[in-house]
């Protein structure tokens, strides 16, 4: 047996998730099932809960869920969990049907934020619901995080409420709402909650229940990582860094400055990722210019600086720096800042990031330079103004699990399965009470945590975080073990061994000190990081002794492959394409062009290639006739006409008609969010003058977009037809293989066939036939795999 390794710098700084003393409802043993009514609650002895989760999925008993992650978390605590799952919000009544809980409620909307869950990114409600018996849509409400907390409120109004899951991670400071195209308050104020856990929330869930339950106030409980809540004022001892303008003079301080980016410094100065060279560095520029831009002299202004409230003079608009600071200097006569761990960070209010985009950019910038557990401070945003004001405090990210921990969290005791409440009348989950999100995983497993791609339009980062979480490869094969031999309908098949991407496994930082002081938003764009080590050997023991097991026939992968990093390792990128890919390979480059590639920071189409040829050699040597299947986005923030028109041209060029496509959807707090609100770009410096970014807005523009995609689709011939004369294109309509798009119209219906599809309208054309000797692909003729993959990745990310 192979023994967890911890080389993290971070696994020495938290207390450990086993390490508390079980709380006295322990004796009752582990429920087969969390109850889910007051009869099952009797049947295993309990008079009450000590702590309900609310959720808006069905409850399914598996490690790919939110809610049985932290209810089985809190369960091998010791505590009595109920679920109420899928409430009927329309009155509090059905959120009393476990009785008052003893301690918290714990609400989530659930795995799938509850507007993208219902609607497309054309606004459009959708008929289903993955995470819902029978794929029925409409079980959960519009901002269901908000909705459950107010009814559980009602309820029972003394009990605490404790907000989770990816709904409220992503709202936890003002931000941009798509669905109603303006900034909405923090969660933590329309929700009411007592405390917002974000992020995976197991390391905080556990303290906050352990204090709750040794009768400490919740109003009380403000130290916890990975939390947020509303407090009045900043409290005494603390150091608050303003940052609520874009060019309030200042001095700049090293490790004061949310701005300051050890990528830029290291670049600027020849240095490392070192925190001590950075501070150096950036020291230096500020003694030689410190005093005149203090006094408005100096041609530098930078962005903020320290000021102590508890000293602050109400007549003074621009304090001073701290006389602590200034007295702490160094030996050099350097200003030392305050402590990383008493500070905190303003801010713009809501009502400047609701009324400023250049504001909200800067808020959005700041954010994300404050994400890495090993350095990030404290942030605090105001809401409301004069008697009604407020403070949103969100304290520094969680401390990632170690490898022990996460094999803790995924061997407690999952029935891996949907509660028997949802089965049929034969006691199956196959029919038509099937839950698609759980059929999907239901022979799956997950690996690893985190991402540190970075990628502006994706929230896994923001709510994972970029630190990868591993489990041991013994906690991985048990699992393949039990679901060989407990889960129902299981054929040799598991199809996937992933996470948010397949193969960042066990990838980090080569020095745990670098790690804990770097701030650059991705380890892998515009290039692989030279301190990350990309070795894949551990992927591929793992990958080969899963294989290898008694009852094995394949092991697939079905998480998204981040191929430039996989082309580091050709010995992996052949163990994977000649044992574990099921026909085709999905893969995403997102696009083709520069533009829109830097906004996404993705790299460029040339790493496609790359792994592409080695895809083949590689499927050749094994004799195999194997696919790769690229996906895109339209309508992506710094995406012009000129670069759809490209990526179809490419698209034409290299045989792919593509059927799944997918069109930007602003999430909330994603970087090429604000960069659609905004019009800025937040991954450079923000001023007023700062750069500009084309934004595709506007139902048509959207629409050509998409259509570029779908160059092929005879309903969109008419809109190209008008936007490629527009554009002075019109040599590339016509009938010759060379033309986008032919000149004649055939007859339709205007239908389109989605890949969901319970949203799509028929089809009348016959599909169009490949032609001889092309290369099959899902998009010219392949026939789709039916794996149960396709929504692993949404499953996991909710906690």
């Amino acid at each position: 047996m192979n023994a967890p390794v911890d080389v993290s710098f971070f696994a020495r700084t938290a207390k450990p998730l086993t390490s508390y003393r079980k709380y006295w409802a322990a004796r009752f043993g582990t429920a087969r099932f969390l109850p889910t009514s007051r009869a099952e609650m009797e049947a295993l002895g309990w008079d009450s809960c000590d702590i309900v989760i609310v959720t808006g999925d069905a409850y399914v008993d598996h490690p790919s869920f939110g809610m049985a992650v932290i209810g089985r978390m809190l369960e091998a605590q010791g505590f009595r969990v109920g679920i109420i799952a899928q409430p009927d919000w329309q009155s509090a009544d059905p959120f009393k049907a476990l009785g008052r809980p003893n301690l918290f409620f714990g609400v989530t909307a659930g795995n799938m934020d509850s507007m993208i869950n219902r609607y497309t990114a054309d606004r459009k409600i959708r008929s289903d619901d993955a995470y819902t018996p029978g794929d029925v849509g409409g079980r959960r409400p519009d901002r269901a995080a908000i909705v459950y907390s107010q009814r559980c409120k009602e309820a029972w109004s003394d009990v605490p409420i404790v907000l989770g899951g990816i709904e409220g991670s992503l709202r936890r400071i003002a931000h941009y709402d798509y669905w109603q195209d303006k900034v909405r308050r923090s969660i933590v104020v329309d929700a009411k909650c007592d405390l917002l856990l974000y992020g995976n929330a197991e390391r905080a869930i556990v303290e906050i229940a352990h204090r709750l339950a040794a009768r400490e106030p919740v109003h009380k409980i403000t130290d916890v990582r990975g939390t947020a809540f509303v407090r009045r004022e900043t409290p005494e001892g603390w150091f608050e860094i303003d940052s609520t303008s874009v060019d309030l003079p200042g001095r700049v301080e090293a490790h004061v400055n949310p701005y300051l980016m050890v990528s830029e410094q290291a670049k600027a100065n020849g240095a490392t990722c070192a925190k001590e060279e950075e501070a150096q560095a950036v020291a230096a520029a500020a003694e030689a210019k410190g005093t005149g831009a203090r006094r408005g002299e100096g041609a530098a202004k930078p962005l903020h600086f320290v000021r102590n409230p508890s000293l602050r003079e109400a007549s003074d608009p621009h304090p001073a720096p701290l006389p602590q600071a200034q007295e702490g200097a160094s030996p050099e006569g350097r200003v030392r800042p305050p402590p990383r761990d008493r500070s905190v960070i303003r801010l713009p209010s809501y009502e400047q990031v609701r009324a400023d985009p250049v504001l909200y950019a800067h808020a959005n910038r700041v954010l994300h330079l404050e994400t890495n557990p090993g350095n990030a401070r404290a942030l605090v945003q105001a809401h409301g103004e004069g008697a009604t004001a407020r403070d949103v405090w969100i304290n520094p990210p969680p401390i990632p699990l170690t490898t022990a921990e996460m094999d803790h969290v995924f061997d407690l005791p999952y029935a891996r399965s949907p509660h028997p409440r949802y089965a049929d009348e034969h006691g199956s989950h196959d029919g038509a009470t099937k839950i698609p999100a759980w059929e999907m995983i239901r022979f799956s497993v997950n690996i690893m945590r985190g991402c540190f791609g970075g990628c502006t339009f994706c929230s896994i980062t923001e709510h994972e975080g970029r630190i990868i979480q591993s489990r041991s490869e013994d906690s991985i094969i048990k699992e393949v073990e039990a679901i060989r031999d407990s889960v129902k309908g299981f054929t040799g098949t598991i199809s996937d061994l992933g996470g948010p991407t397949a193969n960042m496994y066990r990838i980090g930082c080569k020095s745990p000190e670098i790690e804990a002081a770097c701030r650059k938003p991705s380890c892998v764009y515009p290039g692989i990081c030279p301190n990350l080590n990309t070795s894949h050997d551990p992927l591929i023991k793992i990958y080969r002794r899963a294989r290898a097991l008694k009852g094995i026939k394949k092991i697939l992968i079905g998480s998204g492959l981040r191929y430039d990093l996989a082309v580091q390792s050709p010995e992996y990128v052949k163990e994977l394409v000649q044992h574990h890919v099921g026909g085709y390979l999905k893969i995403a480059p997102e696009h083709t062009e520069q533009g829109p590639l830097t906004k996404m920071m993705k790299p460029g189409i040339g790493s496609y290639d790359r792994f592409k040829q080695m895809f083949e050699k590689f499927s050749a040597e094994a004799g195999k006739k194997q696919y790769l299947i690229p996906y895109f986005i339209a309508a992506h923030p710094g995406t012009s006409d000129e670069d759809m028109m490209n990526l179809a041209l490419w698209l034409k060029r290299n045989g792919f008609r593509a059927d799944q496509v997918q069109t930007f959807y602003p999430s909330p707090m994603a970087t090429a969010t604000a960069m659609y609100h905004t019009n800025r770009n937040p991954l450079r410096k923000i001023t007023r003058e700062s750069e500009t970014v084309d934004i595709v807005r506007g139902d048509k523009r959207r629409r050509l977009h998409k259509a570029f995609l779908r160059y092929h689709d005879a309903n969109n011939w008419p809109l190209l037809r008008e936007a490629l004369k527009k554009m002075g294109r019109a040599d590339l309509i016509g009938n010759g293989k060379h033309h986008l798009i032919p000149t004649f119209q055939p007859l339709t219906d205007g239908g389109y066939q989605s890949a969901r599809r319970k949203n799509s309208t028929p089809v009348a054309l016959t599909p169009v036939q490949p032609a001889k000797g092309r290369i099959l692909t899902q998009h010219t003729g392949l026939p789709p795999r039916e794996t149960g993959t396709g929504r692993a990745k949404l499953a996991r990310k909710g906690r």
